[in-house]
């Protein structure tokens, strides 16, 4: 079926936007002959364009051989109209989201290529048994989804319908390799596996935000400096738009059956809904344009810093940490000294009714994760403010940016990796694919700095599950029940990779 492998192929390209011109040049970089198709007057023809300017860019800036971007635009070709596409080997369609427009295409090229030609759809969420239900050759049609812009975007998700052919779904495989990608052969599920599994961390973030826990700088600064994410949540939604990732959170949560694990907020739909769209509108989480400055995520200092603290329930984090910054430990509670903690899932309130100290003079700490820039401080209602201030004043003087919040449970960086973690044992519960590629497209797709299941490895399985334990006990709220992946294996003590 096909010869996708093959040293001389012809691939045919429906759709001339951001993604159909990213796979034209990966796929004509690689030495292949492609075709380039599009409904629109001149938008193949202005791709084709915009690809070698881009190419000679590169030539000139030392990045590109002058004959590498010769043989590239020489394997460009436009199609004027869908009957030259008629002699490809492989069709890559590319066109908008939308069911019945993907059929009705897919019709059109059922009737135009040859019986052995591979029909494939780039899209990232649509099903690929829907969009090949009305066919009369469905073993040749599969999913081959690419992420934008595609020539810096390593990955390449491979999806077979439910008729598809092993050897369609090897033959793609092998395509996306020689493209220069990383195949995952990936469940045909909505939102199949980065733009399901990439749900929890913004969601997250966004339930963190609507309960008034913090703000959208503090979070992106904690996920950032604290867990080794390039990007924090709500940086992300701005760059991406919330034209694009509302609609395909509801579009997940919808199609899961409202599962509480992937819904989103009220917020979420208000930005959408007053056109607050992101970098592209100027505002969005973040304001943008000449002016703009975002919001500090930093707790200030007034130079009156702490000397002696009580550890309640103390962990060697929470003394080495103590020590480090000049504090004297009591052997017993004072009754004005701060008191220190570092509560995993609970919140201060919790905390301090569990063990029975003064919640006024509780200072909860997160020391999950990596403290060496940021250190997240929580305290509970009533709190005094000037015992947490004096805690703030000492971390501050130790060169650690602090971000002070309100009480949640989990804090910010575990409630958010937590979830991340969970929906990654869920994905690998559901055999979305490999345990393993799951944190490779989760890595690559979303440059996580760990897949979900090495994040939760990391972490520790049993802290991961007490944290969402703790989180449905507190909150009582199903979104976060654990996976039964991870409860398994974190009660067994093996690797969350274990099949």
């Amino acid at each position: 079926m096909g010869n996708a492998t093959e040293a001389q192929i012809t691939l045919g390209i429906v759709g001339a936007g951001a993604m159909g011109s990213g796979i034209a040049q990966v796929a004509a970089a690689a030495g292949i002959t492609v075709q380039l198709f599009d409904m629109r007057k001149d938008a193949a023809a202005n791709s084709r364009n915009e690809i070698a300017k881009r190419l000679w860019k590169r030539v000139d800036e030392g990045k590109l051989k002058a004959a590498e971007a010769e043989k590239t635009v020489a394997c460009l070709n436009v199609a004027d109209r869908i009957e030259a596409l008629a002699e490809c080997d492989v069709v890559v369609e590319a066109i908008i989201e939308d069911l019945a427009t993907k059929r009705e295409l897919f019709k059109a090229l059922e009737g135009l290529v040859r019986e052995e030609a591979i029909l494939a759809s780039n899209t990232s969420s649509l099903p690929i048994g829907a969009i090949a239900a009305d066919l009369k050759h469905r073993k040749r049609v599969g999913g081959l989804h690419f992420f934008n812009p595609v020539p810096l975007m390593r990955l390449v998700e491979v999806i077979p319908g439910p008729e598809t052919a092993d050897a369609v779904i090897e033959a793609l495989v092998a395509l996306g390799k020689r493209l220069g990608r990383d195949p995952v052969v990936v469940r045909d599920t909505p939102g199949f596996l980065v733009n399901l599994g990439g749900r929890a961390y913004t969601t997250e973030a966004l339930a963190i935000l609507h309960e008034n826990v913090a703000t959208p700088a503090q979070i992106d600064a904690v996920m950032r400096d604290c867990c080794g994410f390039r990007m924090g949540p709500f940086e992300l939604m701005d760059l991406t738009g919330i034209d694009v990732n509302f609609p395909v959170t509801r579009f997940v949560h919808e199609s899961f059956f409202s599962d509480p694990r992937l819904r989103s907020t009220p917020y979420h739909r208000y930005l959408l809904e007053t056109g607050q769209l992101g970098r592209k509108a100027g505002r969005g989480f973040y304001q943008y344009g000449e002016g703009a400055q975002k919001p500090s995520a930093d707790a200030t200092t007034t130079g009156i810093a702490a000397e002696k603290v009580f550890l309640v329930e103390p962990t060697e984090k929470l003394k080495t940490l103590a020590l480090e910054l000049g504090l004297s430990l009591l052997d017993a509670d004072d009754g004005t000294s701060p008191l220190l903690a570092a509560p995993l899932g609970e919140d201060a309130t919790a905390f301090a009714a569990r063990t029975e100290c003064d919640a006024r003079r509780l200072i909860a700490l997160d020391l999950s994760f990596d403290t060496t820039k940021r250190i997240t401080v929580m305290t509970a209602p009533g709190s005094d403010p000037a015992t947490r201030q004096a805690v703030i004043d000492a971390l501050i003087a130790s060169n650690r940016a602090v971000t002070a919040i309100a009480d949640s449970p989990g804090f910010i960086a575990q409630r958010i990796a937590a979830m991340v973690a969970n929906l990654g044992c869920e994905m690998a519960q559901a055999g979305l694919a490999d345990p393993q590629d799951i944190d490779k497209a989760m890595r690559l797709g979303l440059n996580y700095p760990q897949g979900p299941l090495e994040l939760a490895q990391s972490m520790g399985l049993g802290n991961v599950l007490s944290v969402l334990t703790t989180l449905q006990s507190l909150t009582g709220d199903d979104r976060y029940r654990a996976s039964q992946w991870l409860r398994r294996r974190a009660s067994l003590d093996v690797a969350v990779w274990t099949v």
